[in-house]
């Protein structure tokens, strides 16, 4: 039986890839560095902040503490009133936390999902956050994901967490971690999300009804 659950943040809990694609292509840009639409859904998509300015702008750039944070504030304006957390979401995520542990595992810098957390009125019933400030790497290792069961203080098997997760990156940090994922079809082609246990295009109270039952 499933004991916790933990949700992947952007593109997941969070509807916000295409605007993340964006704010990467703008201050790419500004470094001088195009960035396509399809680079960063091929090959970015599911990365930390960190790897994902590492990757497009080369390792030790002198510019690379600048580029995230400017990502960081660009983000927070964007998304500030929480409107990218569905209803549907938050009435799983409430729903799961009434019954069990629930817990954000992310990619992102923590000054990135707190504000939206607090937005969509959910800060107070996540009871574990992990970002990419708590991690030294990031999916598709599972360093977050056996923080997260650390931080739970799960005793169980990780077989009995459930994680949600919308790109390559994240199934295979789930996996890798013991934990069952299933798939948010959107971010990336079905084809890439097929590592996980299943494959669905929205999570609702329906859905979780039925995970939590089996």
């Amino acid at each position: 039986m499933i004991g916790a659950v933990l949700f992947d943040f952007n593109g997941t809990l969070s509807d916000d890839e295409p605007i993340l694609c964006e704010l990467w292509q703008e201050i790419f840009a500004e470094h001088g560095r195009r960035l396509a639409r399809e680079e960063y859904f091929d090959r970015l998509a599911g990365l930390s902040d960190p790897e994902i300015a590492e990757a497009w702008l080369g390792k030790g750039h002198p510019a690379l503490a600048a580029a995230i944070e400017e990502h960081v504030r660009r983000y927070r304006e964007r998304v500030a009133d929480g409107s990218t957390v569905s209803p549907d979401l938050r009435a799983v995520v409430r729903a799961v936390a009434a019954t069990r542990p629930v817990g954000v595992v992310s990619g992102a810098m923590r000054a990135e999902v707190e504000p939206v957390l607090a937005a969509a009125g959910l800060a107070e019933t996540v009871s574990v956050l992990v970002t990419a400030d708590d991690v030294a790497h990031g999916k598709p290792d599972p360093e977050s994901y056996l923080l997260a069961l650390a931080r739970l203080g799960w005793d169980g098997a990780p077989g009995d967490v459930l994680a949600f997760e919308d790109s390559e990156a994240g199934i295979l940090a789930a996996k890798a971690a013991g934990l069952r994922c299933v798939a948010l079809l959107g971010t990336v082609p079905r084809a890439r999300l097929t590592a996980a246990a299943e494959i669905v295009e929205r999570i609702d109270l329906r859905l979780l009804e039925r995970l939590l039952a089996g």
